[in-house]
C-alpha cells in the first residue's frame, strides 16, 4: 500500500482495532514507523495510526489525543504537566471547552494522533460521525476542541497541518444532491451552512462562508482547505460514498477528508488533490505535496532538513543513519509485544553494503531526482509492506541483526552448514516433503479394510467387496452371490443362522479418474438433464467422478431463475434488514448503481424501480 501512495507521511482513520489486534505486519513495517491512538474502551471502534517514513523524517514529540490529559507510555504524567521542552503545547483550558464533557471522555476513543516536527505539528484526526442525535453534543464538544487546539498552536508561532475525516462538509458544492434535499425537507441554505460544525469550520478555514457575525475567539481563519485552494471550480470532488447503496459509480458522495495547513506552510505546497480511484475503502486517499526546497525565516533549506531532528540531514542528504533509538516512547515498535523485535520480511530485506560511502548516497540520491514530501491518509488499513529504503545503512541491519539473535527475539538465528555435515541430521517439519502419488494400480493394493461380523438368524457367507451404500444390507449366499428379498425372508423363515458380513473399505484420498464410458439422460421439469453413467474398474469395483457428481448436481438443480428489470438485465436478491413486519424477506431489485440523485430513476442509465417480493415472484413462476 505504501509503495503506491508514494508517500512519507501516510494517516490512517477508523483503524477498528485494539492494542491485541496489533500485528508485525501492522507495526514492524520495514523502513516505517507507527504511532497508534486505540480506543480506551470500546472494542472494535474508532483508531487513528500516523507512519513515518524513517529514510526522510522523523518526529521530535508525539502525543495522544487532543486536550493533553492522557499520558505517555510507562509515565502516569500527563503531556500538559511535562517539562515545556517536552510538549507540543497549545492544550485547552478548562474555560475553552464546552460543557457536559471532561477532557478524558473526548480523548477516550483514539481520535487523534499529533506528531511535531522541527517544519510543523501534524495531527491526525477522525471526528465523530453524525450517525444519530445522541452523539450530536459529544460531537459538538471535540470538533470545538479540535479548534481550540489548532488556533492555541498558532497563537505560540507553530505551523500546523490538520489532517483526517473531519465528517463535516464546508457548502453545497461538497455534497452531491443537497439543494434538492434541503429543498424536500423545507430547510434554507443558510439555515444549513449555520449548522454548528459546519458554522466552526467555515470561521476555521480560509475563505469559508460565514453568515452572519464571528463568533468569540474564533474571528481570524487559521487553516487552508487545500484541495479546495488548489481546485477552487472543481465540482464533484467527493471523498466518500455510501457501499451499501453502491453510490461510488455515480459519483454520488460528500467531500469530509481534508488535509489543511496554516498560512505559513502554504507557499511550501505544490499539489494537493483526492485519488478516487483508489479502491478498498468508502473513502479514497487525500494527498498534498511539499516542495524540495522551502523559505523559511527568510533562508532557502531542504525540506528534508526541517523534517528529522537537527543533524539527522545535511542539505537534504541523511548525515546520521536510523537506529531504533531514534523511535520517540510513542513509536509501536516500542511496545513490550514488539520490541527487541523484527519483521520475518525485514529478515530477507535488501540493505545497504557496508562500503557505501555518504559520497555514494549523496550520489544516489541526486540521481533519484524529485523527492518531494508527501502527505496522504487513505482509510484502508495497511496490508503490504516495502522493503527496506536505501538510506537505512549498514548499522540498521546490524542493530536488526543483534535484535533477533537477542533471547526475547522471536525468531531463530539461520545457519547454513555444508552438505557433509547434514547428512546425517533429522529431517525438520519444513524439510520434509510428502511422498509423490503411487500410481493407480498400487493405489488399490494399498486399500485398507475392516470387517464388521453380526450374527442373525439365517443362513449366508462374506461376500465380495461393496463400494457402495445399499450392498451393506444385501444378503449374501455362500457362494458370494446376492440373494434375492424373498430368498432372504425364505432363509429367515427357516430359522437356520446366517452371518451379514459388511466390509468398509478406506479409499485413497484421490480415487481414480476413468473416462465415463456413456451417460443417462432424462427430464426433470421438461428439462433435459443429462447424468455420467457409473465407470467400473478392473475389479469391477464402482469409481466415482466428483467433477460429473457435481455437474450432475448442477444439471438437477439447475439454475435459479430471477425477473428481469426495466433494462433487461437480471435483478440481484436482497434481504430487508430495517424493523418491521417485512424484516427478514428477501426481494429482487434492480443490479445497477443509484444515479447522482440518489433515487430510482426510470429511463435512464441507473438503477430503475423494479421491485420484486420473492415469495411473490415464486408463485408466479408456479
Amino acid at each position: 500500500m505504501f509503495s503506491i501512495l508514494e508517500s512519507d507521511i501516510v494517516v490512517l482513520q477508523e483503524c477498528k482495532i485494539q492494542r491485541k489486534d496489533l500485528t508485525d505486519d501492522m507495526v514492524l513495517v520495514p523502513g516505517w514507523d507507527a504511532y497508534f491512538s486505540l480506543p480506551k474502551h470500546k472494542k472494535g471502534y474508532s483508531g487513528v495510526a500516523i507512519y513515518t517514513r524513517n529514510a526522510t523524517c522523523s518526529p521530535i514529540r508525539a502525543e495522544e489525543g487532543i486536550t493533553g490529559v492522557l499520558s505517555p507510555p510507562g509515565s502516569s504524567v500527563r503531556y500538559r504537566d511535562l517539562a515545556e521542552l517536552q510538549q507540543i503545547g497549545g492544550y485547552p483550558l478548562p474555560d475553552q471547552l464546552l460543557g457536559g464533557f471532561d477532557e478524558a471522555t473526548l480523548d477516550a476513543e483514539g481520535r487523534c494522533v499529533i506528531l511535531e516536527f522541527p517544519a510543523f505539528v501534524l495531527l491526525g484526526v477522525y471526528s465523530p460521525a453524525s450517525c444519530d442525535q445522541t452523539r450530536a453534543d459529544f460531537r459538538k464538544a471535540f470538533f470545538h476542541a479540535l479548534d481550540v487546539r489548532v488556533r492555541n498552536l498558532a497563537a505560540l508561532g507553530k505551523q500546523v497541518v490538520l489532517t483526517g475525516d473531519l465528517n463535516v462538509t464546508r457548502d453545497i458544492r461538497d455534497s452531491c444532491g443537497i439543494v434538492s434535499a434541503l429543498a424536500k425537507a423545507d430547510i434554507k441554505v443558510d439555515e444549513y451552512m449555520n449548522g454548528d460544525l459546519r458554522r466552526i469550520f467555515n470561521q476555521q478555514v480560509f475563505d469559508g462562508e460565514v453568515f452572519g457575525s464571528r463568533e468569540e475567539g474564533r474571528s481570524e481563519p487559521v487553516l487552508w482547505d487545500l484541495c479546495r485552494d488548489f481546485h477552487p471550480d472543481r465540482s464533484g470532488m467527493y471523498t466518500c460514498w455510501d457501499t451499501r447503496r453502491n453510490t461510488r459509480p455515480a459519483n454520488n458522495g460528500s467531500r469530509i477528508d481534508y488535509v489543511l495547513c496554516s498560512s505559513g506552510l502554504r507557499k511550501w505546497v505544490v499539489k494537493a488533490d483526492i485519488q478516487p480511484g483508489l479502491m478498498g475503502s468508502d473513502h479514497c486517499p487525500v494527498y498534498a505535496e511539499f516542495a524540495d526546497t522551502v523559505v523559511q525565516e527568510d533562508q532557502e533549506q531542504h525540506l528534508l532538513d526541517l523534517m528529522a531532528p537537527p543533524g539527522t540531514f545535511c542539505q537534504g542528504i541523511r548525515a546520521k543513519p536510523w537506529s531504533t533509538a531514534d523511535c520517540l516512547a510513542q513509536s509501536a515498535r516500542l511496545l513490550p509485544e514488539f520490541s527487541g523485535r523484527m519483521s520475518i520480511k525485514n529478515m530477507f530485506a535488501r540493505h545497504s553494503k557496508p562500503s557505501q560511502t555518504l559520497a555514494a548516497q549523496t550520489t544516489k540520491s541526486q540521481n533519484k531526482g524529485d523527492t518531494r514530501q508527501t502527505l496522504a491518509h487513505p482509510d484502508t488499513p495497511p496490508n503490504k509492506t516495502t522493503p527496506t529504503q536505501p538510506q537505512e545503512d549498514q548499522q540498521q541491519s546490524q542493530n536488526q541483526n543483534k535484535q533477533s539473535r537477542s533471547p526475547t527475539s522471536s525468531f531463530s538465528e539461520i545457519t547454513i552448514l555444508p552438505q557433509k555435515y547434514t547428512q546425517n541430521l533429522p529431517l525438520s517439519a519444513a524439510a520434509k516433503r510428502p511422498a509423490a502419488a503411487p500410481p493407480p494400480a498400487q493405489l488399490r493394493e494399498t486399500k485398507k479394510t475392516r470387517t464388521v461380523s453380526a450374527t442373525k438368524k439365517g443362513s449366508g457367507a462374506a461376500g465380495p467387496k461393496q463400494s457402495k451404500l445399499s450392498g451393506f444390507f444385501q444378503v449374501r449366499t455362500k457362494g458370494g452371490t446376492a440373494c434375492s428379498q424373498s430368498q432372504t425372508n425364505e432363509a429367515a423363515d427357516a430359522g437356520s443362522e446366517q452371518t451379514v458380513v459388511a466390509t468398509v473399505t478406506e479409499a485413497p484420498a484421490r480415487p481414480l479418474l476413468p473416462e465415463p464410458a456413456s451417460t443417462r439422460t432424462g427430464t426433470i421439469d421438461n428439462r433435459a438433464v443429462s447424468a455420467p453413467a457409473v465407470n467400473l474398474d478392473s475389479n469391477n469395483e464402482r469409481v466415482y467422478d466428483p467433477i460429473e457428481a457435481k455437474e450432475l448436481w448442477s444439471g438437477l438443480l439447475g439454475s435459479r431463475q430471477v425477473p428481469l428489470c426495466e433494462h433487461k438485465e437480471a435483478c440481484i436478491s436482497l434481504r430487508t434488514k430495517k424493523p418491521g413486519m417485512n424484516c427478514g424477506r428477501s426481494f429482487f431489485m434492480c443490479a445497477r448503481p443509484l444515479g447522482p440523485s440518489g433515487e430510482k430513476e426510470k429511463d435512464t442509465e441507473w438503477r430503475c424501480g423494479t421491485f420484486i417480493w420473492s415469495s411473490e415472484w415464486s408463485r408466479s413462476l408456479k
